[in-house]
């Protein structure tokens, strides 16, 4: 079955980007959080740039990453799903789902209780480390060339370049100084923001019948990608 929440090859996007403006439905998350990836797995190793970079919090992320997915007895079949999650938990260390799913929902966040906000919060965490999950085991001669950093007050920008025999796919990474660190709560594949590719796909769905059937709809593609 296909889902219909990914997004297409940078190849073809350009060609078919004002087509697809209404109809895309999550085709971001797939190649987003799966060049997420190739970022942990490739990202060149480099010191500190001054106190509290937001390039060192994405490069200790690569260390935890790479010596999981170098590490041979987890390669090993029967521990297929102890290395993914050793994976989820490291990527998780990076990644601001509240503050992403926040983003996403924009005005509609306001109007839900606490309890509901946890909630879609939980959900979309599952429905974004689904689509990554599924897909890590697919990289293999991908690189990310590191292109530079940016920083103003509280918000900074990582920017990669992810290489492929291909492609070469813009991945820039979005931080935000939260609790003492930095949290990416945005990620910008080829130009389009998955904070806000999601945003404007959610207010149509939440338009076209509610937020209950965000939910749902949500959910039954969460299932889907398990």
């Amino acid at each position: 079955m296909t889902n219909e929440w990914m997004v297409e090859n940078p190849e073809n996007r350009k060609a078919k980007q004002g087509a697809q403006c209404s109809s895309n439905l999550s085709r971001l998350p797939s190649v987003v959080l799966a060049s997420l990836l190739g970022l942990l797995l490739s990202l060149p190793m480099a010191g500190a740039q001054g106190k509290d970079s937001a390039k060192e919090r994405v490069i200790k992320t690569v260390d935890s990453v790479m010596g999981i997915l170098s590490d041979h007895q987890l390669k090993a079949p029967e521990r297929a799903q102890e290395r993914r999650q050793l994976v989820k938990q490291a990527v998780n260390r990076l990644l601001d789902y509240e503050e992403m799913g926040k983003r996403t929902l924009g005005r509609q966040w306001q109007d839900l209780a606490p309890n509901q906000q946890n909630e879609f919060v939980e959900l979309f965490q599952q429905f974004l480390s689904n689509s990554y999950e599924s897909r890590f085991e697919e990289y293999s001669d991908e690189q990310v060339q590191y292109v530079g950093e940016r920083q103003k007050g509280d918000f900074a920008e990582v920017r990669t370049l992810l290489v492929s025999k291909k492609v070469h796919v813009p991945l820039d990474f979005r931080l935000l100084w939260k609790s003492g660190q930095w949290w990416t709560y945005d990620l910008v594949v080829d130009g389009i923001s998955l904070v806000k590719n999601y945003r404007a796909q959610f207010a149509r769905i939440i338009q076209a019948s509610s937020y209950e059937g965000l939910k749902e709809k949500l959910q039954s593609k969460t299932d889907l990608i398990q």
